[in-house]
């Protein structure tokens, strides 16, 4: 649950595999420049609606803006009244309070023993490198997704979907990471929740493989990666940037399909100093 600020983006590595998923998206496509609309989701699944006002309220909620019809809001939250609510959780990584109410084996280790920790929020990594493993983490998270249902919010939206590329070498892998979401994406559907993809690019085309419904995605304008989550999801995807120039670059190239918001990095609530929102159209 990352409410006190936003992880930094990528490092060379993972901007090298963004890249190159560009250059394969574009070879695969048919030479239409539209966004390809994706497969409906389950019949009892809503889906947010589509380039509509959106707010990330991960750092506690307020009343929306005038036009917000999507709210993101920590699963500790309710959701906002009259808006399409999307409920976060951190799925693959422990909160830095909460690593001891983790069953020792579920914490992943590296070759010393010791448990892998992601250094950017002190949060130690699960491990769900194994089915059975799997199973016991996704157990837990369900049970945050049932209190997601429960409140009424319409979708949730696990985080760090990432974390294998914060794992050592062979320990984790992008199947495992799919297997582990498959078994979150199933359950969320049982609960009638849509249920969002968190970022990670390279893993957007195995979409309909994993289950998961759009994309809840930051800073795709700077890292020129909105392409990617639309030629997986169509315009079934919200962007969050943290720097005016990412907005400038999400809005220009994509504003007019998808929704996009600029937040302050510490996604304060309205009224607190720091606190920023502003749109393509620059209203705050």
């Amino acid at each position: 649950m990352h409410i006190l600020g936003v992880r930094p983006r990528r490092s060379a590595t993972g901007l090298a595999v963004a890249a190159l998923s560009v250059v394969l998206l574009a070879a695969g496509c048919s030479g239409s420049a539209g966004p390809r609309e994706a497969p409906a989701a389950p019949a009892k699944v809503t889906l947010p609606p589509v380039h509509a006002g959106f707010d990330y309220q991960l750092g506690g909620p307020y009343a929306p803006p005038a036009g917000v019809s999507v709210v993101v809001r920590d699963h500790t939250a309710s959701p906002a009244s009259g808006t399409y609510g999307v409920c976060y959780v951190n799925a693959f990584q422990a909160q830095p309070d909460a690593e001891g109410e983790w069953d020792d084996d579920l914490l992943l280790r590296d070759a010393g023993g010791e448990v892998v920790v992601d250094q950017d929020w002190d949060e130690a990594l699960l491990d769900i490198g194994t089915d059975a493993k799997r199973r016991r983490v996704a157990a837990r998270v369900n049970t945050w997704i049932d209190a997601c249902a429960a409140k009424g919010f319409q979708a949730v939206e696990p985080d760090n979907y990432d974390s294998y590329t914060r794992a050592p070498e062979g320990s984790l892998t992008p199947d495992d990471a799919k297997a582990f979401l498959a078994l979150l994406a199933d359950h969320a559907h049982d609960r009638g929740l849509a249920i969002a993809q968190k970022n990670t690019s390279e893993l957007a085309p195995d979409r309909r493989e994993v289950g998961v419904d759009f994309a809840v995605v930051e800073e795709c304008g700077m890292y020129d990666e909105c392409g990617d989550y639309i030629a997986a999801f169509g315009r079934h995807v919200v962007d969050v940037e943290y720097d005016g120039r990412g907005l400038t670059k999400a809005c220009e190239g994509w504003g007019d399909s998808i929704s996009v918001v600029l937040r302050d990095r510490d996604v304060l609530p309205a009224g607190k100093p720091g606190h920023v929102r502003k749109t393509c159209d620059r209203s705050t």
